[in-house]
């Protein structure tokens, strides 16, 4: 196939199938929103489906505690209350992540403080952080990025000396395990995400898992109006609102959950055999796996590319992928100090103290390189394919580094 000429020259691709498509449902799922549709209880406090979700999901991260919640960013921001961040705390996150990260902190009244990652994990870089602690400093959220956990030896250790809040966005990791613990038992709280991407996902959706019963009961007041578990119904304790999970996805989300074991060894069977397909093509870097990482759940697979030692830049490249039925992309377009918000501190009625803040000076040269030349991501149903469609995405790689000499047409300053 690497003598056929590129797709994007007139070649035949090497496929024209489409990957495994997403969300992932058959009649199990419909007859449980069925059977809450039906029972006419479709709010949280009425029904029983999220309740016996959070139960499971609990029970399957060793956690004593889970809380459903609206969304992802919610489950971030509530967790950050419970555990009584002030006006003006500092919470360091990292530079590479999604926007939520940052902005539940903002959202929390509370300052973000940006660290760069690892150029081979994409995860936060535990020696920037120990420099980034100040006295303002209550809270780290690691990011296990792509679904890989993040350097929880070193994150736990850097907390434990400063007595540092950390709370998980496990927003790609479910199912993942770091030394064989589940990603979001590992911290004092863990946050998740059912958004449609993720690889669990009932549409929208989040929840919270600690082993502390304070945190959890204070979660569980915040995502209720404020009220205390087994008070006076009209009795509000805390700022709040009503951040309760729906009883439909609740009940998607007890049908999916059934197949996200098996879907998660899939994942990770496929990421490490396209990984090792890869690596032996020059210029590409497939995200580093270090010895913690006992299961990855590929929400992403993620490589490098370095585009001199490859032969040509990322931008011809994921042209050429595209071409050749792979749909490869290149990402976040720069790292999240970089975006507008924080540039420009568009902070609503947030952080009235914002004018002590500079974004505009926050160092992450390895993000920053990742974002506008080396990162190439494929989703996570794309590993849920056969082991002839893995073959098919390597095959297309190397299809395009035969013909490297031939994309300078397609290449774009900077990408």
């Amino acid at each position: 196939m690497t003598t056929s000429p590129l797709a994007l020259h007139g070649g035949a691709p090497v496929r024209t199938r489409p990957f495994p498509s997403w969300p992932i449902f058959d009649a199990t799922d419909e007859a449980r929103v069925l059977a809450a549709l039906r029972s006419g209880k479709w709010g949280r406090l009425a029904g029983d489906q999220v309740a016996e979700f959070e139960r499971r999901f609990a029970a399957m991260h060793g956690c004593a505690h889970a809380i459903a919640v609206v969304n992802g960013t919610v489950s971030l921001r509530i967790a950050l209350m419970a555990a009584g961040l002030q006006a003006g705390d500092e919470v360091i996150v990292p530079t590479y992540t999604f926007l939520s990260t940052a902005t539940a902190v903002v959202e929390a009244n509370a300052v973000p403080v940006f660290v760069d990652v690892d150029l081979d994990t994409f995860n936060i870089d535990p020696t920037q952080v120990e420099a980034a602690i100040t006295p303002r400093t209550r809270a780290i959220i690691p990011v296990h990025f792509a679904g890989q956990p993040a350097d929880m030896d070193a994150i736990l250790a850097i907390a434990s000396r400063h007595g540092l809040f950390v709370l998980e966005d496990a927003a790609h990791a479910h199912g993942a395990t770091w030394r064989d613990r589940p990603c979001g038992s590992i911290g004092h709280v863990g946050s998740f995400s059912f958004q449609s991407s993720k690889n669990l996902t009932s549409g929208e959706g989040g929840i919270i898992t600690t082993n502390d019963a304070a945190l959890a009961e204070s979660c569980r007041s915040i995502h209720n109006c404020g009220r205390v578990p087994g008070g006076v119904w009209y009795e509000h304790h805390v700022i709040s609102g009503n951040y309760r999970l729906g009883e439909l996805q609740g009940a998607l989300l007890n049908s999916q959950l059934d197949r996200l074991e098996a879907q998660t060894a899939t994942r990770d069977a496929n990421g490490d055999y396209l990984a090792a397909r890869l690596s032996s093509l020059p210029g590409l870097h497939p995200q580093a796996r270090p010895s913690w990482c006992t299961r990855h759940s590929r929400h992403l697979f993620m490589l490098r590319l370095d585009a001199a030692a490859f032969g040509a830049p990322r931008s011809a490249v994921l042209e050429a992928l595209q071409a050749e039925g792979v749909p490869a992309v290149g990402g976040y377009g720069y790292p999240l100090p970089d975006q507008p918000l924080f540039r420009n501190k568009a902070f609503g009625p947030y952080l009235p103290d914002r004018d002590r803040l500079d974004y505009t000076r926050v160092a992450c040269p390895n993000s920053r390189l990742i974002c506008a030349e080396q990162a190439i991501w494929l989703d996570q149903s794309t590993m849920l394919g056969s082991r002839a469609d893995i073959d098919d995405i390597a095959a297309a790689f190397e299809k395009v580094h035969a013909h490297r000499d031939a994309l300078s047409p397609h290449a774009s300053a900077g990408r």
